[in-house]
C-alpha cells in the first residue's frame, strides 16, 4: 500500500485508471469552484485545493482511492474563520491550509486515528445535518441574485426571504436549471457527471441571458481574474498562525473524521484494512501542498472517493490522472472556466446540502434516548448560530460529555454464586449484606471516576445485622480502577468493619492491585485480603471464597 509508482503501470489497469481519472478530473473542476464559493474565498482557491491537495495526499495515503478535496464542511469552517479581518486574506487562507496540514501530520504521527471512535453518533448526526442546512442557507444569495445582509446565515436567510421582490429573475432561472439537471441526471448512468453538465448548461444559459439583459447573471470572471496556468508557490504568514489556530484545529478534526469514514468505507487496492493514521499523514501533506500552491484546506472526500471507485479505478494512478486533467483545464480552458455562472454553482451546492440531510439518521438518534437526542439538537443549533470552528470544538466537548455519561451508567454489579461442581451462577445482589454469609460481588463496565456514584449505589447496604459476613469483590476483567472507586471500596470496607464483617478483593491485573495499594484500600483491609488472580479463570476467587468460608464457619 506504499508509494510505489512501479506498481501503477500495468496494461491491465492503465486504461481503467486513465478513464476514472478523467471522469474525476472533469467533475472536480466545477466542484472545486463551488467549494471556493461556499468558503467565501476566491473560487480558484477551491480549484487549486482540489488539484494540489488531491495529488499531494495521494503520495502518502494508505487508502489508494482516497480523493482529498475541499469538502463542504471544511469550506464552511473557512467561511467562518474571519479571514477578511487579516491584513492579507488570501495569504491567510494559504496559511490556514498549511497550518491545518501540519496539525494533521502531528495527529497521524501520534496515532490519532483511535480518537475518532470517541466521537458519538449523536454529535456527528447533529453536525452533519446542520452542515447540510448551512450549505443551503449560505447559497441563497448567489442563487437568488440578492446580496443579503446579516451577521450569520440565519439572519441573511431572513433578509433574503423578506426581500423577495428584489430577487434577480435571470439568476433564479440559471440556478433552477442547474438544480433540475442535477436532480434528473444523478440517479441515471450519467451519475456525478450530471454536476458538470448542470454547470455547463447553466453557464450557457447565463451567457445568453446576459446578451439579452447585460450583467443580469454574475459569472466567475465578474468576481475574479481567471489566470491561464498554474499558480506560483507562496509562503505562509507566520504572524497569522496564532489567529488561525482554532480554525485549523476545527478543520483538522473535520478532515480526520471524514478521512476516517473514507478509510473505513472505501476498499483498498489489495483488500487490506486501511491505515487511518497514514491517511492522516496523507491528508496533512495534501493540505501543505494545497496551501503552498494557493489552495484552500482539504480533507478526505467520501463523494470524490466513491466516484473514482465507481468509475473503475484500480490504483492510485487514477488520482494523479485526475490532477493532470484539472491542470490541462486550467492551462487550456481558462477562458471557458471564466464564464462559469455563480447561480449554477449555487444550485449545485444546494443539491449537495440537501443530500447531506439524512432524516433516517436523525430518527435513529431520537430513538436511542433523550440524552443523545439533546446532544444532537444542541450540536445542530450551535452549528447554525455560532461560527463553525467554535461549533466543532463545542461538539467535541459534548461528545466527551456524552461518552462520560454513557460510561458512568454502564456499570452493573452482580452477585456470583459458586456451586460445588465448579459452575457459577449470577443474580441481582441482595439489598442488604446478609449476616454470617459469604457474598461475592462482580462489577461489570468501566470503573472510571464518573461511574463511581453508580457503582456505590449498586452495592448492598450494610446494617447492624450484617455481622459475621465476608464480602468478596471480584475485579477480574477490570484493567484499571480509578481512585474514586477505591474510595467507594474503602467506605464499603469501613461499614463492613463496623458491623464486624470483612471485605476481600480479587484482582488479576498488576495495575489494579497497584491502584488499590495507592488508594489505601490494601492498608485498610490488610494485604492478606487482597488476592491475585491467575490465568486460570476462577482460581483466585475460589481461594478467596475458601478462606472466607473458613472465617465464617470459625465465627459461627
Amino acid at each position: 500500500m506504499g508509494f510505489d509508482p512501479r506498481s501503477w503501470f500495468s496494461r491491465k489497469t492503465l486504461r481503467k485508471d486513465a478513464v476514472a481519472g478523467v471522469i474525476l478530473g472533469v467533475e472536480a473542476v466545477p466542484d472545486g469552484l463551488a467549494a471556493g464559493l461556499l468558503a467565501g474565498v476566491n473560487p480558484l482557491a477551491g480549484l487549486y485545493g482540489y488539484l494540489f491537495g488531491m495529488v499531494g495526499a495521494a503520495v502518502l495515503t494508505s487508502s489508494a482511492f482516497m480523493a482529498v478535496q475541499a469538502t463542504s464542511a471544511m469550506a464552511l469552517v473557512v467561511s467562518d474563520a474571519g479571514l477578511d479581518t487579516l491584513p492579507d486574506p488570501d495569504r491567510g487562507l494559504f496559511t490556514l491550509a498549511i497550518l491545518t496540514g501540519i496539525i494533521m501530520v502531528i495527529a497521524g504521527l501520534l496515532r490519532g486515528g483511535r480518537l475518532i471512535s470517541f466521537v458519538p453518533t449523536a454529535v456527528m448526526t447533529g453536525f452533519v445535518t446542520a452542515i447540510g442546512v448551512n450549505i443551503i442557507l449560505g447559497q441563497l444569495s448567489n442563487f437568488t441574485g440578492y446580496q443579503a445582509q446579516g451577521a450569520n446565515r440565519l439572519l441573511k436567510t431572513i433578509d433574503v426571504l423578506v426581500h423577495v421582490g428584489q430577487w434577480n429573475i435571470p439568476s433564479l432561472v440559471v440556478g433552477a436549471i442547474a438544480v433540475l439537471i442535477i436532480v434528473v441526471l444523478l440517479p441515471t448512468r450519467v451519475g456525478s457527471m450530471g454536476l458538470v453538465i448542470a454547470v455547463v448548461v447553466g453557464s450557457v444559459c447565463a451567457v445568453l441571458l446576459n446578451l439579452w439583459v447585460p450583467n443580469s447573471v454574475v459569472l466567475l470572471r465578474d468576481i475574479v481574474d481567471v489566470p491561464r496556468g498554474l499558480p506560483a508557490p507562496v509562503l505562509p504568514s507566520i504572524a497569522d498562525a496564532p489567529t488561525l489556530l482554532i480554525p485549523a484545529l476545527s478543520l483538522t478534526f473535520i478532515g480526520l473524521v471524514q478521512g476516517a469514514a473514507v478509510s473505513a468505507g472505501i476498499p483498498t487496492a489489495d483488500g487490506k484494512r486501511a491505515d487511518a493514521n497514514r491517511d492522516f499523514l496523507g491528508q496533512g501533506l495534501g493540505n501543505v501542498v494545497s496551501g503552498l500552491f494557493q489552495g484552500m484546506p482539504v480533507g478526505g472526500s467520501m463523494s470524490g472517493s466513491s466516484l473514482i471507485v465507481q468509475a473503475g479505478a484500480k490504483t492510485r494512478l487514477s488520482l494523479f490522472v485526475a490532477g493532470a486533467v484539472m491542470a490541462v483545464v486550467v492551462f487550456l480552458l481558462a477562458d471557458v472556466v471564466a464564464f462559469v455562472a455563480m447561480p449554477a454553482l449555487a444550485g449545485l451546492l444546494i443539491v449537495v446540502g440537501w443530500r447531506a440531510i439524512k432524516p433516517s439518521r436523525v430518527y435513529s438518534v431520537m430513538k436511542s434516548g433523550p440524552l443523545p437526542t439533546t446532544i444532537m439538537a444542541v450540536t445542530f443549533g450551535l452549528t447554525l448560530i455560532i461560527p463553525l470552528q467554535f461549533a466543532v470544538l463545542v461538539g467535541v466537548g459534548l461528545g466527551v460529555i456524552l461518552y462520560v455519561a454513557e460510561q458512568s451508567n454502564s456499570v452493573r454489579v452482580r452477585a456470583v454464586h459458586l456451586a460445588d461442581d465448579g459452575r457459577m451462577r449470577e443474580s441481582d445482589p441482595p439489598a442488604v449484606v446478609p449476616p454470617g454469609e459469604v457474598l461475592v460481588l462482580q462489577p461489570y463496565g468501566s470503573l472510571f471516576f464518573a461511574s463511581a456514584p453508580v457503582f456505590e449505589r449498586q452495592l448492598p447496604d450494610v446494617s447492624r445485622e450484617s455481622s459475621g459476613a465476608v464480602v468478596i469483590v471480584r475485579l477480574r476483567g477490570t484493567d484499571e480502577i480509578g481512585l474514586s472507586h477505591v474510595e467507594v471500596l474503602r467506605r464499603f470496607a469501613a461499614a463492613l468493619r463496623d458491623a464486624d464483617s470483612t471485605l476481600k478483593v480479587v484482582a488479576t491485573e498488576d495495575r489494579v492491585i497497584s491502584q488499590l495499594d495507592a488508594g489505601g484500600l490494601t492498608a485498610d483491609i490488610g494485604p492478606d485480603n487482597v488476592y491475585r488472580g491467575t490465568e486460570w479463570v476462577g482460581e483466585g476467587l475460589r481461594r478467596a471464597y475458601a478462606d472466607a468460608r473458613a472465617e465464617v464457619d470459625d465465627d459461627a
